[in-house]
């Protein structure tokens, strides 16, 4: 690449970092604004469509955009990205209702899917690999802050600006990134057009919207066993099952299996998967925990998870660093080993913990989790040609943030079967008659972390709300090490390649 050479790729790996930054923290920053956007947009029971229709749209671009950025070049999909994405941006900030507000972010979801994937493809493409280490140590230390830091930010403008600046603070920011790569990002290598996958895509595009909604709404909007629910479930696997039968029969396949018989990329995309789901439950119930149980005076979750986002940090950056010098497998077994530990630690902490002791298992969880946005991205490209690495990329981002779909709906129904069972026996201690003050209100255990509200509840009913509360997380962290010690389990056996010069992907493999 001549990319690799050029004095500007500095201005160029700085707009994709800008682009991963944007992508990755809008999945987030609208958490903690929701409350403000209901209360001046209304429809409080479609509010989950928010959210829902930024991951939907994000998730299912991904394989798409990899593939066609493979197939006709990596700069104008990236550029499309970004363009849809500021587009989905303004829009949202003009949203007048909350149906509206879903409908647009949908659009910004569908330049995300192409960002994410696309800057970690151009910066394999671009980098030579004596530095290809150190920056994906930083991509994938971007990758996790943003996922941590998008909260807080959120919170911050909704409370000293205004809901819409979350979504206007993404257009000089991508102004900026879209200006760095379109003027300094000279694309060099020769791209084969092939036929598009059109049924590939389609299927795929249907099965992962089936799917979406059906964690989504199911448990909130729908019942479980709901025909709705039970029928976006069918969908989903008869139009996966077609994916699957199209996809070994097309030219240029959107997801190409060919490429998992590597061991060390099918091995990767298992730990993605893994691991996201077992991440994805520290950073939701931790934060409930110490504001909910402990009473912490802390108002949003961002600020709550920043020793989990220094430990990630700096195990993302040590493996970008270490990843020429030792075996990618090296790195992942120890960090999530420590993945393990402190997950399986959380799941002995008391309402009586200190927050110091909490904030120590935190830190170890981010060490555990951090070596993975670094070092798994590197690791499934190794050995890839150049028109492999965007299908490749995006489908290891596709598979983490489908883990982490499915973690937090999967743990979200054991943390409520046990917070509800505490509560049902809370009432039966007290004869089974009325509901005592409070006490049934707090199904949602985000109702716990309103110092106002913890006031307004009797303290001898509060002090057993808040055990029901730790029980039910304490719980749901000992399942958790499942899928933590499921990623490393299979860590063993990515085999002892390390980033070194057969990561270049000179030679045709048998995937293409």
């Amino acid at each position: 690449m001549s990319a690799a050479k050029s004095p500007n790729l500095g201005i160029v790996i700085a707009g994709l970092l800008l682009g991963i930054l944007m992508a990755s923290m809008d999945s987030t920053i609208v958490a903690t604004a929701m409350g403000n956007i209901v209360g001046e947009l209304g429809g409080m029971d479609k509010f989950v469509w928010v959210t829902s229709a930024y991951l939907v749209a994000e998730m299912a671009g991904m394989p798409i955009f990899g593939k066609l950025s493979d197939m006709y070049g990596r700069k104008k999909f990236f550029i499309f990205g970004i363009i849809v994405f500021m587009a989905g941006s303004a829009l949202c900030g003009t949203a007048d209702t909350i149906t509206q507000l879903a409908a647009y972010r949908a659009i910004q979801g569908i330049g995300g899917g192409a960002l994410v994937p696309i800057a970690f493809a151009i910066m394999f493409d671009a980098v030579p690999l004596e530095t290809r280490g150190k920056l994906g140590g930083a991509f994938g230390a971007v990758f996790g802050l943003s996922s941590i830091f998008g909260p807080l930010l959120g919170a911050y403008i909704t409370d000293h600006i205004a809901w819409q600046w979350i979504f206007y603070i993404n257009l000089p920011l991508g102004l900026l990134a879209f200006a760095m790569v379109v003027f300094f990002y000279k694309e060099s290598h020769e791209h084969s057009k092939q036929p598009i996958d059109w049924l590939g895509a389609g299927t795929l595009l249907g099965s992962v919207i089936c799917l979406m909604f059906a964690l989504e709404l199911g448990g909130k909007e729908y019942a479980w066993n709901s025909s709705m629910i039970l029928g976006l479930f069918a969908a989903f696997a008869i139009l996966a099952a077609v994916f699957l039968v199209v996809e070994t029969r097309a030219k240029e396949p959107i997801i190409s299996f060919a490429l998992f018989k590597k061991r060390l990329y099918a091995v990767s995309i298992i730990c993605a998967l893994f691991s996201g789901a077992a991440f994805i439950v520290a950073s939701v119930y931790i934060p409930i925990f110490i504001q909910g149980v402990l009473g912490g005076s802390a108002t949003n979750s961002g600020l709550v998870l920043l020793p989990m986002m220094v430990g990630s940090v700096v195990t993302a950056t040590m493996g970008g660093f270490l990843m020429s010098k030792t075996s990618y497998r090296s790195l992942l077994i120890p960090t999530f080993a420590l993945l393990v530990i402190g997950t399986g630690l959380v799941a002995t902490l008391t309402p009586d913990a200190s927050r110091l002791l909490v904030t120590l298992y935190m830190i170890l969880i981010g060490l555990g989790i951090g070596a993975s946005f670094s070092v798994l991205s590197t690791a499934s490209i190794h050995g890839l040609t150049a028109h492999q690495r965007g299908s490749a990329s995006a489908t290891l981002n596709f598979i983490r943030s489908l883990g982490m779909t499915i973690g937090i709906t999967t743990f979200g129904i054991i943390q409520s079967h046990y917070f509800s069972g505490s509560l049902t026996k809370l009432l039966s201690a007290k004869g089974g008659g009325a509901a005592p003050a409070g006490a049934m209100d707090f199904k949602d255990p985000h109702a716990l972390l309103s110092p106002e509200t913890r006031a307004l509840i009797p303290p001898e009913i509060l002090g057993k709300i808040t055990a029901g509360l730790s029980s039910s997380i304490v719980n749901t962290f000992a399942w958790a090490v499942i899928p933590a010690a499921l990623a490393l389990l299979a860590s063993f056996y990515m085999g002892r390649q390390k980033m070194d010069a057969s990561a270049e992907g000179n030679v045709q493999t048998s995937g293409h």
